[in-house]
């Protein structure tokens, strides 16, 4: 499967295929039957990043994120990809309902699950740094 970067002009052109690609009128399925459900307002929770970690502002456009754009599809289609249980940050515990797919090495998709056979989108992101300790959380099953 192909994992191509998507290079257009502006933020812009990034927002619309967003929504044309995932939230008007596309419906996306993992490779194993879940149907994933994309709202608009998640663009800037997955495609903007904070200047400063530490104030979590998420204002700054994030043109490494979005060239990968249409990663987010690919891997939720892709069958080989590594399935780990996502980290929820306030408990401090793995949690099932959060499944966190893994391609190219280190590029994540999480989904948060409502029932078996529906999810909602959560983000998407390259992540060099994080890699190691989600490779070691638990198998989602």
């Amino acid at each position: 499967m192909p994992y191509a970067i998507t290079q257009l002009p502006n933020e812009a052109a990034y927002r619309q295929l967003f929504l044309k690609t995932y939230c008007h009128p596309a419906t996306i399925h993992t490779y194993d039957g879940i149907r994933v459900q994309f709202h608009q307002d998640m663009f800037n929770h997955c495609f903007f990043e904070s200047q400063n970690r530490l104030i979590g502002d998420k204002s700054v456009f994030s043109l490494v994120r979005a060239e990968r754009i249409l990663w987010i599809r690919d891997t939720l289609m892709d069958p080989t990809s590594v399935l780990k249980q996502g980290w929820l940050k306030a408990t401090k515990t793995y949690d099932n309902t959060r499944r966190v797919a893994i391609v190219q090495g280190d590029y994540v998709v999480v989904i948060l699950l409502i029932n078996p056979n529906l999810a909602r989108f959560i983000t998407a992101y390259k992540a060099d740094n994080s890699i190691g300790k989600i490779l070691q959380s638990p198998n989602w099953t």
